[in-house]
């Protein structure tokens, strides 16, 4: 599968910084947001390809909260494909991936498969409404979650409920939570710039 996708360029031997738009989204959405924040690193931006009623997300689903889980197979291998030529192309020094609600579940769903593809993982209003298997390959990795305490399309507790599974899994996990919902709010981009920042 080919995804269209906008890529700046890096200096040579730096960090891949992947992001994923959210529903309704596009390629553009966060792209300059990593250039900003990782100013010498490569940026690869890819377009969700699935249109829900003209909003691009990234797979399928049934209703809010209730997703497709064989189209969410199907595609979270397509994009472990991508961001592993993504890889291969770049020779990065690691890689950095950030994704905004579908674009979280997509890049949380392609690390639970394959979870040595991306090193540090920036989950922005996750939403994983199943219990995904253990994953002993999550250990050690770097995991930022930034949350909504009353956010209504990521439950609060379902997203307690990922932040628990990845600390069991060995990752190191830091929970942001903002008492809004399923908005960006300021302090989340702070939780952020430290996250990158260390």
């Amino acid at each position: 599968m080919t995804y269209v996708a906008r890529r700046s360029k890096g200096a040579a031997g730096q960090p891949l910084f992947l992001t994923f738009h959210g529903t309704g989204g596009t390629e553009d959405q966060f792209h300059s947001f990593a250039r900003q924040l990782m100013p010498t690193a490569h940026v690869t931006s890819p377009r969700g390809d699935v249109s829900e009623h003209g909003a691009l997300r990234y797979f399928a689903r049934m209703a809010e909260g209730q997703y497709d889980m064989g189209d969410l197979a199907k595609r979270s291998t397509a994009m472990a494909d991508f961001i592993a030529a993504e890889r291969e192309r770049l020779e990065p020094s690691r890689v950095i991936g950030l994704g905004y609600s579908n674009g979280a579940n997509i890049l949380a769903s392609v690390a639970l498969q394959v979870p040595d593809l991306v090193d540090d993982l920036i989950l922005m209003h996750p939403l994983i409404p199943w219990g995904p298997a253990p994953q002993p390959g999550l250990a050690g990795r770097r995991i930022l979650i930034t949350a909504g305490q009353a956010d209504p399309i990521c439950p609060a507790p379902l997203t307690q409920t990922l932040a628990d599974y990845l600390q069991a899994q060995g990752a190191d996990v830091d929970l942001h939570w903002h008492p809004g919902g399923h908005e960006i709010v300021e302090s989340e981009v702070e939780a952020i710039q430290n996250f990158i920042a260390t």
